[in-house]
Formats: C-alpha cells, sequence, structure tokens
C-alpha cells in the first residue's frame, strides 16, 4: 500500500498539467477530483478508470482480482473495436468469495487462475488488476505477478488501482503508470525507422481511428503503438522506439506522454482528428516533429498535397449540407477534447454552438473554446438535468450532441439528440469522419418524426359538434339541460 500510496502522489504532481501547476504544493496533493462521497454515483473509480485505458490491449488477458461484480460491473465498458484478436472481449476474475476472504485464500486463487488462463489461451501477457476488496486485504499482487511470470514465461502486468483510491480520471493515470513500470521499454524492435510515431489516449471508439491511419499510410507514417486503440502487448513493449508522438486526450494519459518524453526523447504534442482543419493541422505537426527528429523534409511537401486532396473532397461532400444545416443551434454537452474539437468542427459548416460544457477539459481546453467561440458565455461546467430540459423544450438548441445519461432528457423535451460519446455507432473521426458526423446530425434533424411527437396528442383534443340534421326543440331543451348541469355552453366544445 505505501508503494501504491506514493504512485498516487506521483501522478497528483504533474508538472506537465497547467492546472497543477498553478496549485500550491498542499493543493496540488489532493489532486484534481473531488473526493467520493461513500455510495454515491460517482462516475466511475479508479478501477474502472484503469480498465477503460487497458482493456482496449486486445490480444492480452485482462484478469480481475476480485469478487464476481466488480468485473460484472465494468466489462466492455466502452466501444472501442479490434481489427483481429478477440481475447480481450473475454471476461476473466478471480470470484473471491467470503470464504476466500475469510480463509486467505486470495492469493493462491489468483495464481492458479494466470495458470489456468495461460494453458487454456496462451495470450503474450496477462494484466491483473487489483480492486477494492483485495486491496484492503492485503494481497500482494506484484509478488503474485512476478512468480507467474517465472514459473510460467510470460508477461504477467500488476495494475494497482482499486477502486477505493479516487477517481477514474485518476485511474486512467494509474493505468499509464502500469504500462511505464512493466511494458513499454521490455522489447527491442528490430525495424525502428524514422517515421514511427505513437498515438497515446486514442480508443478507437467505433473503428473510428480506422479512418485516420490509411492517412499515416499514405505519408509513408508508421504508427508504432496507438495506445490503447485497437493495440498489441508487443507494440506497446517497443513503443519507446517511435521517433514522436501525438496525445489525443491528455486528461487521461498526460503523465504518460510527458515521461516517455523524459526516459526516451519523444516529443508529443496535443491534437485531435475531429473536424476538417483539426485533422489538417494533426497531419501537419506529426511531419514537423519527425522532421525535427531526423526525418526527410521531404515529407512535408507530400503531406501538404495529401491534405490539399483530402480537403478538397471533404467539402465537396460537404456542400451538400451547407444548405439544411447552416444556422441551425446545437448544445454539446460532453467534455474532453471533445469540448473544443467538435465545437470547431462544426463551425466549419456554418452550425451555431449554443452552449458547450467543459466538465472534464483541461484549462488548455477551455482556452480553445474562447478562442473558437470568442468569448465563455456559451460554457457551462456543469448543467442540472433540469436546466437542460428547459433549455431544449424552450427550443434554444435544435439538437444536442451527448452521452447516452442524457439522451432521455432531449427526448423528453422533442429534441433530436446525437449520441457523441464512447457509446457511439458511427466513427467521426478524420475528413471521412466529419463527413458521417455533419451527414448523422442532418438525419437527426430532419428526421419527419419529430413534427409527428410534437402534435397535440388526440386525448388533448375535442371534436367540434358537427350536426346532421337540426336539432328539435326537444332535444336543444335535453342539450341546454345536460349543459346546465355539467356547468359548460356549446362554445367549450371545438377543433383542437
Amino acid at each position: 500500500m505505501s508503494l501504491l500510496r506514493a504512485k498516487i502522489q506521483d501522478v497528483f504532481n504533474e508538472p506537465a498539467c497547467e492546472k497543477n501547476r498553478g496549485k500550491n504544493a498542499t493543493a496540488r496533493k489532493n489532486g484534481c477530483s473531488k473526493p467520493l462521497t461513500p455510495g454515491a454515483a460517482a462516475g466511475g473509480c479508479a478501477f474502472d478508470g484503469a480498465k477503460i485505458v487497458l482493456q482496449p490491449i486486445t490480444d492480452v488477458a485482462h484478469l480481475i482480482h476480485a469478487p464476481l461484480a466488480c468485473e460484472g460491473n465494468t466489462w466492455d465498458n466502452r466501444g472501442a473495436a479490434s481489427s483481429g484478436p478477440t481475447l480481450w472481449r473475454t471476461s476473466f476474475t478471480t470470484d473471491l468469495t467470503e470464504l476466500d476472504v475469510v480463509m486467505g485464500q486470495g492469493e493462491r486463487k489468483l495464481f492458479k487462475a494466470i495458470r489456468e488462463i495461460k494453458e487454456a489461451y496462451g495470450p503474450p501477457a496477462i494484466f491483473v488488476y487489483s480492486t477494492c476488496v483485495t486491496a484492503l486485504i492485503g494481497d500482494d499482487i506484484e509478488a503474485v505477478c512476478k512468480r507467474a511470470a517465472e514459473k510460467f514465461g510470460l508477461a504477467v502486468v500488476p495494475v494497482n488501482a482499486p477502486g477505493f483510491v479516487g477517481s477514474k480520471n485518476l485511474g486512467n493515470k494509474l493505468a499509464g503508470e502500469a504500462l511505464l513500470d512493466h511494458v513499454i521499454g521490455t522489447v527491442e524492435p528490430d525495424d525502428a525507422g524514422p517515421y514511427d510515431i505513437n498515438i497515446l489516449g486514442e480508443f478507437n471508439l467505433s473503428g473510428e481511428f480506422w479512418l485516420v491511419k490509411p492517412l499515416l499510410d499514405r505519408l509513408g507514417i508508421r504508427v508504432r503503438a496507438c495506445i490503447p486503440g485497437d493495440a498489441r502487448y508487443f507494440d506497446i513493449a517497443c513503443a519507446h522506439r517511435a521517433r514522436a508522438a501525438m496525445m489525443v486526450c491528455s486528461t487521461a494519459l498526460i503523465n504518460l506522454a510527458r515521461k516517455m518524453e523524459q526516459r526516451w526523447d519523444i516529443p508529443f504534442f496535443e491534437g485531435s482528428f475531429y473536424g476538417i482543419t483539426d485533422t489538417s493541422e494533426a497531419l501537419r505537426q506529426i511531419s514537423q516533429l519527425l522532421v525535427k527528429k531526423g526525418a526527410d523534409p521531404e515529407i512535408l511537401g507530400r503531406t501538404e498535397a495529401l491534405i490539399a486532396e483530402e480537403e478538397a473532397i471533404a467539402w465537396k461532400k460537404l456542400a451538400a449540407y451547407r444548405p439544411r444545416l447552416e444556422g441551425k443551434r446545437v448544445l454539446l454537452n460532453t467534455g474532453g477534447v471533445k469540448s473544443w474539437s467538435v465545437v470547431h468542427a462544426l463551425m466549419e459548416i456554418g452550425i451555431e454552438i449554443v452552449g458547450t460544457s467543459v466538465k472534464k477539459s483541461t484549462v488548455e481546453d477551455k482556452e480553445r473554446i474562447k478562442q473558437i467561440l470568442k468569448d465563455d458565455n456559451h460554457m457551462f461546467e456543469q448543467m442540472a438535468p433540469r436546466e437542460l430540459y428547459a433549455m431544449l423544450s424552450e427550443h434554444k438548441a435544435d439538437i444536442m450532441l451527448s452521452g447516452g445519461r442524457t439522451q432521455f432528457i432531449a427526448l423528453k423535451a422533442k429534441t433530436p439528440w446525437l449520441d457523441i460519446n464512447q457509446e457511439r455507432q458511427h466513427p467521426y473521426a478524420g475528413y471521412d469522419g466529419m463527413v458521417e458526423l455533419v451527414r448523422q446530425i442532418d438525419i437527426a434533424i430532419h428526421n419527419p418524426i419529430w413534427g409527428q411527437v410534437r402534435e397535440p396528442a388526440p386525448w388533448d383534443c375535442q371534436p367540434a359538434v358537427r350536426e346532421e340534421r337540426p336539432r328539435t326543440k326537444s332535444e336543444t331543451a335535453t342539450l341546454h339541460a345536460v349543459q346546465e348541469f355539467a356547468g359548460t355552453t356549446a362554445g367549450d366544445f371545438g377543433e383542437c
């Protein structure tokens, strides 16, 4: 536990974080997240965050040393995609019971589970995750993993990120520390070249990195390791021989990028593959970093030629949507890098941004939003569901882009909604991804269902009374008697 405590303090003291540098020594030790309230929904624990970062490593067995519920609650919680191995989709857990805890059988059961996975699947590595229960009872997963690695001749990586130590974001960073301590640099590649790069913080959601990788392939740039999206264990183990790196989500893995720069002199920058302009800028910066590290400067010219060709194709496709979407208002309820990259992407085709959340955004993210929107009046740290509903029901936005948690607020307000977070079904990265994003927005806004659901319900309407023939004196007297008894008049009835 003392080693874990030291690791957590090291992660809190992140010199590459602008927000962290502005704190005093006492505040820096407390980290960036609010303390968790036991029993409250905190948006994920540290174990959940570590699992999010490491599970997309597709050829690795992920073994959860915990009672069954820990694995059940976190399994496959991201829509990452694999181009090959499927072992990461298999759930492994030691399934500790009360008897195992009382009798001290946790470490023995863990060792046996590692052996069974080795014999049944033969993976290149097994990642072993500590959880609240096993950390509290003192199971030494570091020692068990070391012994198992020696015994079975494969990499067994301990991931010390029990849920009670902090938030999901802290777990992201602890996962990066596990890769630094036990994986990266453990294998020497025999094919290292001047055009090798790493992509950090890219999760390949819905396979969207596959829209970007062909662009890099055309430039002769090889992705040595994409961490963690569609990754392979040996690619990550060789990641220390890349010449440059791009950071896609600094909130999650800034510590990994900074320490790789310190240890192996791999410069990095933060960029985005969302939107035409940002995709082009990312390609330029990758090429420029490679040239600074010794690559042939001719790659700069080839990069500009590729950008010009791809931008022309993308803008031609987007021209068909501009008349239908220009002036439409979008409310963006997400965070992190998407809080500014998607904003920039949508404004490129004339869509108006009425608000964007910055709940999970860094100081740099917020500064980018201010530069794009020219002010900070459209930024909100957190908006309560009641406020979101009021904004949408008053038609202040034509569509909301958010995650699945808030979709029902938009549906209740009878407003179009599009999933922009990890559960989405469509890839939005790169030039083709931008076209797909605009197409999905167009489909959502102009779906004829919204005109129907906004109509008054039939049971809220009273049809007008139509006479087939003139009433008799007796019928008229009877109608007046009924109306007088009911307290109504003939004028109270009319069409909806």
